[in-house]
């Protein structure tokens, strides 16, 4: 019984340990891939109003996609990233009609 006792104690403390080096690292790619998303949703909008036209139904849903990669951003990270300006934002003052 002590050797069960011993065993599971020994993965517990494993788990705890690699849990705790994982997370930093979880922590220091959130830029990225906030930075990423936002690009995306970028590309993504501006193939749709090539495409479609402005005010298309396609265009209106890549810039609904851009808005929730901005807030997914600004929930995560306090910042938004303005890929025409190449800069991060610290405040929440995006313009909704900036690709129209």
């Amino acid at each position: 019984m002590n050797t069960v006792r011993d065993s599971l104690l020994s993965l517990i403390i494993l788990a705890a340990v690699l849990l705790c080096a994982a997370v930093p690292r979880l922590q220091a790619e959130t830029p990225n891939r906030c930075q990423r998303r936002v690009v995306h949703a970028e590309h993504e909008l501006h193939e749709a109003i090539r495409r479609h036209g402005s005010h298309s139904m396609m265009a209106n849903h890549e810039r609904r996609e851009l808005h929730n990669a901005r807030e997914r951003c600004w929930r995560e990270r306090h910042q938004w990233r303005n890929e025409h300006e190449r800069r991060w934002h610290k405040e929440r003052d995006w313009d909704e009609h900036d690709h129209d």
